[in-house]
């Protein structure tokens, strides 16, 4: 599986700008790619409480249709970051867009210092089918709580997609994380950062990286912009899972309903404290 890693920097609160650098990424793709990542938020960069409202759109806004018809166009699919207006609750989001519409959305569910006040915490975590290979998606924080990832594992989730909005002095912090969420859950981990200053003094820390189901670190970005193509040999899930499966030998399950949906859906609901 070839995937091509948008290590971007965008701009706070500038749609226009970050939607029209995504197309872009989208339409510089090889022609064999089969899955484009941005980074976390990166379609309306990271809003305050005070303009969130303004910029957040709904899945059926305009920035997502535009994503969408340049999947279609391209054959392609898209992981994305955004800011979500459902009916005036707002949320930290990323979707995976396939040419045949949205398959999979997560809400942000461990919001970091600069979400709170701004996004609502998401109530699950889902996976799907995609290209014969169950993918689950996460957001930055996230990857810090090793429940996060191991709750996608117990949904059966060969492959994590992390949209990333990581800065200094975190980047090592999801270096490690990253390559012990792939480990301990025998699963390919892609992570996606965005890169250059942000509003507020933030400098973001790159480090996009491919980890396989092993926790080996095959590929690592630096610091500057750039688009960087990784390939997954899917036999290596084989390998990783042969002698034995961490998930068959935990003695502690994750609580939570788990809920099968149409076409190849599956939740896991976060038991209400």
């Amino acid at each position: 599986m070839k995937v091509e890693l948008a290590q971007l920097a965008g701009r706070d609160n500038d749609t226009a700008y970050n939607l029209e650098r995504t197309l872009a990424a989208i339409a510089g793709c090889a022609a064999d790619t089969q899955l484009v990542m941005f980074p976390e938020g990166h379609l309306m960069g990271f809003p305050s409480a005070e303009s969130v409202a303004e910029v957040a759109e709904p899945l059926d806004g305009p920035s997502v249709s535009a994503v969408l018809a340049a999947a279609r166009q391209h054959n392609i699919a898209v992981a994305i970051g955004m800011a979500e207006n459902d009916n005036g609750r707002f949320y930290n989001t990323t979707l995976l867009i396939t040419p045949e519409g949205i398959a999979l959305k997560y809400r942000k569910t461990h919001l970091w210092a600069s979400d709170r006040g701004v996004y609502e915490a998401g109530d699950r975590y889902a996976t799907c089918l995609w290209n014969g290979v169950r993918v689950g998606l996460l957001i930055c924080y996230d990857i810090e709580f090793p429940e996060s990832a191991r709750a996608l594992a117990q949904l059966g989730a060969e492959l994590l997609i992390v949209t990333n909005g990581n800065m200094d002095p975190y980047g090592p912090t999801h270096r490690t994380a990253i390559m012990a969420r792939a480990q301990e859950n025998q699963a390919f981990a892609l992570m996606v950062n965005r890169v250059e200053a942000g509003d507020g003094g933030l400098l973001f820390a790159g480090g996009s990286a491919l980890v396989d189901p092993l926790g080996t670190l095959l590929f690592e970005a630096g610091r500057e912009e750039g688009q960087f193509a990784v390939e997954l040999d899917l036999n290596q899930l084989t390998a990783a899972r042969q002698d034995y499966r961490y998930l068959d030998d935990q003695r502690l399950k994750l609580p939570g309903e788990v809920v099968e949906r149409a076409c190849g859906l599956r939740e896991l609901l976060i038991p209400k404290s």
